[in-house]
């Protein structure tokens, strides 16, 4: 068929203002946020409902044109954009935005797959509970991208990531039926759990178009720190050190490096340095690391503040940290977590870096990182590390930008041997390159030295069994 054909077919669904044709208008599409993927596409299709997205995964399976589901377009693995070849049909789920469903006796949502994370929290803030589910992207991505990249964050470390809060699905298959899985329940063992396959398959078996998630108790305290460590072992101590004295209610526990806050402080207008690094100054720890922490409780009769300094106190005492800022208003808190949430920005702003989203069994962090930072610095003399992340879960953003003065686009280059070096580090240490961003574009190639035969035998059989003539988004994972 025609692309125009296609196109006027497209616009007797959707409606014609919701089918982009001009090089234009699809242009915010078809590339990255980071500027690193721009493909192109037949057309942009915005459906407002699911039968409208079936009816366009129908009529593009009719005709075996391939269909690249997007979301808020957040995607740091080029999963969410085209190819250059320009004969896909781009499908945005924008439009679809409605919460369908709140059950405060049952805490659940259901929210169609367009709807922002942020507009999420704060429907289930409303409610007076809480979603967890918390990303630097979380004013843009959605929560069908979410899902289909099982998004992490910051607060994996106590309630655990997408997969941990998806009750139900609905799903539009590659063949256009729909997949109506959307339950609310905890407990369900009829048979195969077939909304985990769709869970962090990057739309590459169907189209979410809604989700049912669960809710929590909305927290009452919270107590917020920056923390100056040694090192990241010294920090993975801490860790174990506070989950004996403030049990669960630890919500999060970030670990950024000095340069992280340096990029900060230096790209990001109104951030401020809580604890000044004044190198030769003769105190033991005041070294290049820092702990974010944040603890939480839902009691209202809870004491989070007396309890974070009374551990901060004695880990002090132990030599275990060095100095340490304690919040004491949620403005405070905000500026802290600014340092934290704006460090993916800075490096953007600093230049086009090598990125890595990766996860190591934390008794081997600390190894991890000085091998690492070795391995680097003898292959790539100068460059500089932007280390940061959940550390709590063992997700590392292990980032490589170009030596000081050198041409950031000509450094990237050399992204395939870092990656080789980053890469085959972390199958030492028996982690996975890739701990929530998802494989899509970036890491397709990579992955069969690191997934085993079997592994990617079940991968493919469940793709050709479930999307026989590869239409959904192809070449992205597999």
């Amino acid at each position: 068929m025609e692309p125009s054909a296609l196109s006027a077919q497209l616009a007797a669904i959707v409606g014609a203002e919701n089918v982009l044709t001009a090089a234009s208008a699809m242009q915010a599409y078809v590339a990255d946020w980071r500027g690193r993927y721009v493909g192109n596409a037949l057309c942009v299709a915005r459906p407002a409902n699911t039968d409208e997205t079936a009816a366009i995964v129908r009529l593009c399976a009719q005709q075996r044109t391939p269909i690249v589901p997007q979301g808020g377009n957040t995607s740091l693995c080029g999963a969410s954009v085209p190819d250059q070849s320009g004969n896909a049909v781009l499908l945005s789920l924008t439009r679809m935005q409605r919460v369908r469903a709140l059950d405060l006796a049952n805490n659940t949502i259901c929210v169609e797959a367009g709807c922002v994370l942020a507009n999420l929290q704060q429907a289930a803030d409303d409610a007076d509970r809480l979603f967890p589910v918390s990303l630097a992207a979380q004013g843009s991505c959605t929560i069908g991208g979410n899902v289909a990249t099982n998004a992490g964050g910051v607060q994996v470390l106590r309630y655990g990531n997408m997969r941990e809060q998806v009750l139900g699905l609905e799903v539009v298959l590659p063949d256009g039926r729909v997949w109506d899985g959307l339950r609310a329940l905890r407990k369900d063992n009829t048979g195969y759990d077939i909304k985990h396959a769709f869970i962090g398959s990057e739309g590459t078996l169907g189209v979410i178009t809604a989700v049912t998630l669960k809710l929590y108790a909305r927290p009452r305290h919270q107590a917020t720190a920056w923390i100056n460590v040694a090192d990241p072992a010294a920090a993975v101590a801490l860790l174990q050190a506070l989950r004996q004295q403030v049990g669960e209610r630890i919500t999060a526990f970030e670990l950024v490096s000095r340069y992280c806050v340096e990029l900060v402080l230096k790209h990001i207008p109104g951030t401020r340095d809580p604890l000044p690094y004044r190198p030769g100054e003769p105190h033991d720890l005041q070294g290049a690391w820092y702990v974010l922490l944040e603890l939480s409780d839902e009691s209202a009769a809870a004491s989070l503040s007396a309890d974070l300094e009374r551990a901060l106190s004695d880990a002090f005492e132990s030599k275990m940290i060095g100095d340490a800022a304690v919040a004491e208003s949620s403005a405070q808190a905000q500026a802290l977590w600014a340092l934290r949430e704006n460090i993916s920005e800075a490096q953007r702003l600093e230049g086009l870096n090598i990125k890595h989203d990766i996860s190591i069994p934390l008794s081997r962090m600390s190894a991890f990182v000085a091998t690492g930072h070795q391995r680097i610095a003898h292959a790539f003399p100068g460059a500089r590390m932007v280390v940061f992340g959940h550390v709590g879960d063992g997700n590392l953003h292990y980032n490589v930008s170009a030596p000081e003065g050198q041409d950031a686009r000509a450094f990237l280059a050399q992204a395939p041997a870092v990656n080789l070096i980053v890469h085959d580090l972390v199958h030492e240490n028996t982690g996975s390159i890739s701990a929530e961003h998802g494989i899509g574009q970036l890491k397709r190639d990579a992955l069969p030295r690191y997934k085993s035969a079997i592994e990617l035998d079940l991968m493919r059989a469940l793709k050709r069994a479930w999307d026989p003539d590869n239409i959904m988004n192809p070449g992205k994972i597999l």
